[in-house]
């Protein structure tokens, strides 16, 4: 233990590098496993929509309306608990959440399955890795609602 002091004392940039590296691969680590809950490729996400998967759009009107997956219904994040009631007859169904990154959505995805939604799903990197494998998106005709 002594030497270890010592050896602190005498490199501290080293131990600070040392330190500092060790944080961020902790941060990258946890960010990842946030944004790993229940997440599904594009791939996979085609594949559970054509099977009948309800797709949510978490992100705001503005941004649904520029441009979304094909059937999604748009249900901003912050009123995604208030609309469970309107969603329960998917509760046995599956749900695929995405935003544009995957962070919002995993977090969504799990708020969604506290309230008894068994198959909830997060687009893994959201919206920008579903453009990034060229997936199509769909744009709201001017003067119509989002709602389905």
């Amino acid at each position: 233990m002594q030497r270890l002091l010592e050896y602190i004392g005498n490199h501290p940039y080293l131990v600070a590098a040392a330190v500092l590296a060790a944080i961020v691969v902790l941060v990258y680590e946890f960010r990842e496993r946030v944004q790993a809950f229940a997440a599904v490729s594009a791939m996979q996400a085609v594949r559970l929509i054509n099977q009948g998967a309800l797709v949510i759009d978490l992100r705001s009107k503005a941004l649904y309306d520029a441009g979304h997956i094909l059937d999604a219904r748009n249900v901003p994040a912050a009123e995604l608990a208030s609309q469970a009631e309107a969603l329960k007859k998917w509760r046995d169904k599956n749900i695929i959440i995405y935003c544009d990154s995957g962070t919002s959505g995993a977090s969504a995805a799990r708020s969604l399955a506290k309230l008894g939604f068994n198959k909830v799903f997060n687009l893994q990197g959201g919206l920008s890795a579903w453009l990034k494998d060229n997936m199509p998106l769909t744009k709201t005709p001017a003067g119509k609602g989002s709602s389905k």
